[in-house]
């Protein structure tokens, strides 16, 4: 039983995540409806979004984010390298690390 209700959830959160990329040109509003609705959605069936729809949400303002589009990505170097997302909307910013290949032992 809990196991159909979290599949259902997922299918519903992909569905939502897909529309919202699809209406963002026409109307933000909307697909920040659908984005809203996807995180309520995940915390009604206690399931996690997974991470390819976390990273389309600013941690700081919950806004539905594009890359190029309401937010700027970029890569840098320093200490370990990691990926920056800056949300436009509230300017701030997440990390994400990058990992390094492992070297084989040979």
């Amino acid at each position: 039983m809990r196991d159909d209700i979290r599949r259902i959830a997922t299918q519903r959160i992909q569905t939502l995540f897909r529309l919202a990329k699809e209406t963002f040109h026409e109307d933000p509003q909307l697909a920040q409806r659908y984005v809203n609705l996807a995180r309520k959605i995940a915390m009604a069936a206690k399931t996690h979004l997974p991470t390819e729809y976390k990273r389309q949400i600013c941690r700081h303002c919950k806004s539905f984010i594009l890359p190029g589009v309401n937010c700027r990505v970029r890569i840098k170097q320093q200490r370990e390298p990691h990926l920056v997302i800056t949300c436009l909307n509230c300017g701030n910013q997440m990390r994400i690390p990058l990992k390094r290949k492992k070297k084989e032992k040979t």
